[in-house]
This record gives structure tokens, sequence and C-alpha cells, in this order.
């Protein structure tokens, strides 16, 4: 991991993911998808179960540890390209930025009508 971190990057560390989750479900329904397609994109991603996700959701876990925690992050994340908030996601170096940056990608991508077998990368 990166020793010198952005006061940006600090910030996304320390965020909560239960107040981030919200975000992700409203922009999937605003295109006419699911909370179901957001938690099944979220464990395809972390290997975190369904259970497992309740809990986070349910606790004050921050993104660092959200991240770091997530025992069987898929080896197919490494597959996922393109830029989000204006920086191509397959070059970031900071792990945790880019596996929230990940998500970020793959929610928008549900947003845009993907299908899931597009977004698992299968």
């Amino acid at each position: 991991m990166n020793e010198k971190k952005s006061k940006n990057d600090e910030k996304i560390y320390k965020m909560i993911f239960r107040n981030v989750y919200p975000l992700y479900v409203k922009k999937a329904e605003r295109k006419g998808r699911t909370q179901e397609e957001v938690d099944e994109i979220i464990c395809w991603l972390t290997g975190y179960s369904k259970t497992e996700l309740k809990k986070h959701i349910s606790t004050e876990i921050c993104l660092e540890d959200f991240f770091n925690n997530a025992k069987r992050f898929n080896i197919n994340a490494s597959k996922i390209s393109g830029v989000i908030c204006g920086i191509r996601v397959e070059d970031i170096e900071d792990k945790i930025i880019q596996r929230v940056r990940y998500l970020d990608k793959l929610i928008d991508e549900l947003a845009k009508g993907k299908t899931m077998d597009k977004i698992f990368r299968q």
C-alpha cells in the first residue's frame, strides 16, 4: 500500500460503507436496476456472502476495513478497466482506492444497462 495517501484518499478510506451503500442502490434503481443486483455485484467483487454484506451494512465499518477484510476478492476484478472520476481504474496503485473505484465502475455499468454476465467479465 502506498505510504503517501492524498487527503482525498484518506477521506475515502474513512467513509462508512453503510453510508455509501444506499448511494449505489439509488443510482441503480434510478436506471431500473435493483438492490439485489447491487448486492450481487458487491458479493461477486468482495467474496462476501449476502449475510456478511448485510452485517457490514448494519455496522460502522469504513471502506478501508470493508475492502481489507474481503478475503476472497474476485480474481476477475483485474479485468475491470475504464475511467472513473477521470482516472483509469487499472492504473490506480493504491489497492484500497482501486477496489473502491472497481466497485464504482461496476455500479456505473449496471446503471448503464450492461448485463450481469458482462459486468462479471464472463
